[in-house]
């Protein structure tokens, strides 16, 4: 490949966009360019004479759009002609119709961005892209489909960050990790693992390499290496994030109350809305709300049962605010007529806001005192909601660290207790989605004493 990425990137990513490796992996931290740097590689590929097509399977529809507008940026600095021809729709093999960016090179060559969706590239040939690979549902499937694509001397390239250690993504990195450190090199298992080209590029490896120079660039900030990473770390919700997100150390799923598989079986791309959007809404609504003021995060979390499964559509989060402002944001939510019930932390400062609640509002509101019995049933709950797919939630970093952030620990005396502190929230999201599953629990609009 002619060019010189590495007058645009530090030393990890233009390692990459130089493998010409017909398999290539890398397991990375979040938000460390990768995507960008591979959106180049793509670009100088398919502009080539003679270049093959190059299908790019993104998580959604909007990490697709972002995609291609990289590639676009990317003609336009390289000057190669290519036409944007915008959204195109593609029949699937399962006979669905498939959103797909299509963008054209005077090569002749096309990227298709397109979201996870398998059967959308059977049958084509060229290069693919799995971004995100572990944040797919079905990566097995996703994986099973693609390669065959690769076949006519096209590549195959895998880029994630980690999501727990029952992965399939996981599952290939520690195959070419074990791999190649099997004396018998000539087994099926060190076969594979010298198949693939591994990067490995954790954030501290990153700015050694000078990904904080270059963020300092965008953002007209000047902070140091050490600062930054600092400023990173705290910024996490606890440590399981930090080693995961940033550092490439999988996380182990044995310790966590919500699995990752539960919860990516949950999430879909645009499922949040706007309080306009509530104001028309037909369907019934449900409310929870967890209260705090100060240090913790005071969160109302309004969900839409269509069917039976409850949709995100709102959620609203404040720190540091005076009671009146909780409560008008609150009673806001409240007043919509399509509001059938709302279950409230009435705990501490929530009595007030409760008992002021239901005042106004009467039958709608539930006040709810946590105690180690009810937050075990609220819990429970909501992990039933996730196991039964009742739900669906955005794909949103602080809301999947609120409910991974979550563990259940059992005393010398078989009592169960839920953990799960940081400086950005006491899992306050978490119990906020578990107070509004209760509300729109049909089985329990009536409460039991316990919970009252």
């Amino acid at each position: 490949m002619s060019g010189r990425p590495d007058k645009f990137f530090y030393k990890s990513q233009a390692d990459w966009i130089w493998d010409q490796s017909p398999l290539s992996i890398c397991e990375k931290g979040r938000q460390l360019g990768f995507s960008y740097a591979h959106s180049y590689k793509v670009v100088k590929r398919a502009a080539l004479e003679g270049a093959k097509d190059e299908w790019v399977m993104s998580r959604d529809e909007i990490q697709a759009k972002q995609f291609v507008l990289y590639c676009k940026r990317w003609a336009n600095v390289l000057k190669y002609a290519a036409e944007d021809l915008g959204e195109q729709v593609f029949d699937a093999a399962n006979g669905k119709a498939v959103a797909v960016q299509v963008l054209r090179f005077a090569s002749g060559a096309c990227i298709y961005a397109l979201s996870s969706n398998p059967d959308a590239i059977v049958g084509k040939t060229g290069h693919v892209t799995l971004d995100e690979f572990a944040l797919h549902k079905n990566q097995r499937e996703l994986y099973a489909v693609a390669k065959p694509v690769t076949q006519w001397g096209g590549s195959l390239s895998i880029i994630s960050t980690h999501r727990g250690v029952g992965t399939v993504f996981n599952q290939i990195i520690t195959d070419i990790k074990e791999g190649r450190k099997l004396e018998d090199q000539n087994s099926p298992r060190a076969k594979f693992a010298r198949a693939w080209s591994l990067h490995t590029v954790p954030v501290q490896k990153a700015v050694e390499e000078g990904l904080v120079e270059k963020i300092n660039k965008v953002s007209g900030r000047n902070e140091t290496r050490e600062a930054w990473l600092e400023r990173q770390r705290a910024e996490c919700i606890d440590e399981e994030q930090w080693l995961q997100e940033y550092c490439c150390i999988p996380a182990d799923e044995a310790s966590a109350f919500l699995s990752y598989d539960l919860i990516n079986s949950c999430e879909e791309a645009n499922c949040l809305k706007d309080f306009d959007y509530l104001l028309d809404c037909k369907n019934p609504l449900y409310v929870g709300c967890d209260v705090a003021r100060k240090v913790d995060l005071f969160v109302i979390d309004v969900g839409e049962k269509v069917g039976d499964v409850v949709w995100d559509r709102l959620r609203i989060e404040l720190q540091g605010k005076k009671f009146g402002e909780l409560e008008y944001e609150l009673h806001r939510i409240l007043t919509l007529p399509q509001v059938k019930r709302a279950c409230l932390d009435a705990s501490g400062l929530g009595m007030q806001l409760a008992e002021r609640a239901v005042d106004r509002f009467g039958y709608k509101v539930e006040p709810i005192t946590f105690t180690a019995p009810v937050k075990e049933e609220l819990a429970f709950g909501l992990r039933a909601a996730f196991e039964d797919r009742k739900l669906r939630i955005p794909r949103d970093d602080k809301l999947r660290a609120d409910l991974r952030g979550i563990k259940k620990e059992v005393s010398l005396s078989g009592n169960i207790r839920f953990v799960g502190e940081s400086e950005d929230s006491h899992c306050d999201r978490f119990w906020a989605k578990a107070l509004r599953q209760q509300a729109g629990n049909i089985k329990t609009m009536q409460f039991s004493s316990a919970l009252i």
